[in-house]
């Protein structure tokens, strides 16, 4: 029986896949034109697997040489060391490929003199011999990324592709690394004074600019192979899309999805995907531990990151803005029309409890009112939304008084602040995210997912009465998008003559419940 795969290598006969056809078929062309490229995603984005299906799929037209860096730091103790144990690497590949004769001619020792010229020798004679164009595939490339015997490769490729090129003399056909980051702009510590110097050797490779993530068909797809083996009844078009949309189709994420539901009987509906979604937010998976370091690493990318989750800050997409080059890269963060988002509701609710879990937030009174008063909130196992606002505007005004304009913290705060509110409330129950279409300096739209029932609530500040009956009709438009029929405002007013409170207005067939504080 097929499984789904979140470690390691995914196997068609042994898990449950989806499509990724277009992928292969974009990267065979490049091969066949015998480009040169990288295959740079965030962890756990499903490079391994692309290599694996692109050998199984080329075998019989290349000669494809596979191998990995991962665990092979001994390679790289010097140049020397490095030609040498390629060659042993290659060893039983050349064996079974070109024969004994041929192997032993391949397997002859390295010069410690002139290994690079050596091992450019060698590299040439293999693809001369070869009966079909040679393709070799590095995964983990990354590993050694910033040491100068990696680099020192790089370049001896470079130089064999350029002859190539300019003279047909003999080198791989293709060559492709996989890993995070994107050699083609490595940033490396390389001089005895450890100053940064960036480097290019590998400006001869192609961008493979093919979208990696799983669209909501193809998710789609996988489900219907796992329902033609397991009969669960489920609701193929709504799963496929619930899971795209808290995944952005991020490889790791839907497959993890999947495997928590088909592990633990879940049901394969809302609630059972609201049941996964918290599991993976309460687990200390290495993805995340990665997205925190490269915060911790860059002060400035998490005081972006931050701005962008709580302010409504529209970000531009800016390539020469080191940090977030970084965060895309890493897969965290993604451009969007010209501007920077976090790349999923996941990533994006991990990183707002990242940002709250401090003793500054969970210490405050506001998060503190929302923990003690958790248990009023909830009756019959559903959460009471009303008396959440209207709680909420009693316990702001208790804090803050009649006049918050005085209180030194911006009017986005009070974002934040409501955020800080409901986290404990729902904490270990339900899950929470900002829905990014709608996010902006005037409004955001938190969505509540509480025990398989959506809670769409919009927070904005005050702009005047004909502004707020925009927004009522916005609301209504936006409800019926997902399907509910009453919604909540809060409104966040600085006026000294404003009436707090809460109402509740009809637009057609919809109810809007309304705080202002």
């Amino acid at each position: 029986m097929k499984t789904f795969n979140i470690e390691g290598v995914c196997i068609p006969e042994k898990n449950y896949m989806a499509d990724i056809s277009r992928c292969l078929d974009r990267a065979s062309e490049m091969i066949g034109k015998g480009q040169y490229f990288t295959i740079n995603r965030g962890r756990q984005y499903g490079k391994t697997t692309t290599l694996y299906m692109l050998e199984r799929a080329l075998k019989e037209q290349y000669w494809i040489i596979s191998i990995s860096f991962e665990a092979s730091d001994d390679l790289f103790q010097s140049g020397w060391h490095f030609s040498a144990g390629f060659v042993r690497m290659l060893r039983n590949e050349v064996k079974t490929k070109l024969g004994d004769e041929d192997a032993k001619t391949w397997d002859e020792p390295i010069s410690k003199d002139f290994y690079l010229s050596e091992l450019s020798d060698r590299i040439g004679w293999l693809c001369e011999r070869s009966p079909s164009p040679v393709v070799l595939m590095i995964d983990e490339v990354d590993k050694n990324s910033d040491n100068q015997i990696f680099v020192t490769f790089l370049g001896l490729l470079r130089n064999m592709y350029l002859e190539r090129q300019k003279n047909s003399k003999p080198a791989f056909h293709s060559v492709i690394l996989a890993g995070v980051h994107d050699v083609r702009h490595l940033k490396l510590r390389i001089r005895p004074d450890e100053e940064h110097k960036n480097n290019s050797p590998w400006n001869i490779a192609v961008p493979f600019d093919e979208d990696m993530s799983i669209s909501a068909g193809q998710i789609k797809g996988m489900l219907e192979e796992y329902e033609a083996d397991h009969g669960t009844g489920m609701d193929l078009n709504d799963m496929s899309e619930g899971i795209y949309a808290y995944t952005s189709g991020y490889p790791f994420l839907v497959s993890k999805i999947c495997k928590i539901l088909d592990e633990t009987g879940k049901s394969w509906n809302r609630q059972g995907l609201d049941h996964a979604v918290r599991s993976i937010l309460n687990e200390g998976i290495p993805l995340f531990e990665s997205m925190k370091n490269r915060l911790l690493d860059h002060p400035d990318m998490r005081e972006t990151v931050k701005e962008i989750l709580f302010s409504g800050n529209s970000v531009p997409d800016n390539p020469d803005d080191e940090d977030m080059s970084v965060a895309k890269m890493y897969g965290f963060i993604r451009a969007r029309d010209g501007f920077v988002a976090v790349a999923n509701r996941i990533f994006e609710t991990r990183l707002y409890n990242y940002f709250m879990a401090n003793p500054e937030v969970t210490g405050s009174r506001i998060y503190r009112s929302g923990a003690e008063n958790k248990n009023m909130f909830i009756k019959d196992r559903v959460l009471d939304m009303d008396l959440v606002l209207q709680r909420f505007i009693e316990t702001y005004a208790d804090i803050y008084g009649s006049d918050p304009v005085a209180d030194p913290f911006l009017e986005s705060d009070g974002r934040r602040l409501f955020l800080m509110y409901v986290k404990p409330i729902i904490n270990g129950t339900g899950n929470y995210y900002v829905e990014a279409a709608t996010r902006d300096l005037t409004r955001t739209d938190l969505i509540v997912d509480y025990l398989g029932i959506q809670y769409v609530i919009e927070l904005k500040i005050w702009r005047g009465n004909s502004y707020n009956e925009r927004g009522e009709k916005q609301l209504a438009e936006y409800l019926e998008y997902f399907h509910v029929d009453k919604g909540w405002m809060l409104s966040f007013c600085f006026n000294k003559n404003k009436k707090t409170g809460i109402k509740t207005i009809r637009l057609g067939d919809k109810t809007i419940v309304e705080g202002i504080v």
